[in-house]
């Protein structure tokens, strides 16, 4: 994967310059300038605050696919699902189907 590619593109689209991101992601705007020069791979340390400052997931900077932002709200979502039996998944699809009625 292109990295400095990769970068790019979650930049533009949030419409964000890497001195935004520097500033987000608690990092110096050398160290995100060495990406883009040397279109090198940041390490996962960096990595991990470049996605922190961004909002996504280390699973999302690598997807080439368009991916589903897992908000705190959807999270709790997926928790709660995963606990319920399989009696209760049919009662709360139930309801939303009224829902959307």
């Amino acid at each position: 994967m292109d990295a400095q590619k990769r970068l790019q593109q979650l930049l533009d689209s949030k419409g964000w310059t890497a001195y935004r991101l520097a500033k987000k992601c608690n990092l110096s705007e050398s160290t995100l300038a060495n990406i883009f020069r040397r279109n090198t791979m940041p390490s996962i340390s960096t990595l991990e605050a470049i996605c922190q400052g961004l909002g996504i997931s280390l699973a999302q900077f690598f997807s080439e696919n368009d991916m589903v932002e897992l908000t705190p709200e959807l999270k709790e979502l997926f928790d709660g699902w995963a606990l319920l039996s399989p009696e209760q998944k049919k009662a709360v699809l139930k309801i939303i189907e009224l829902y959307n009625e």
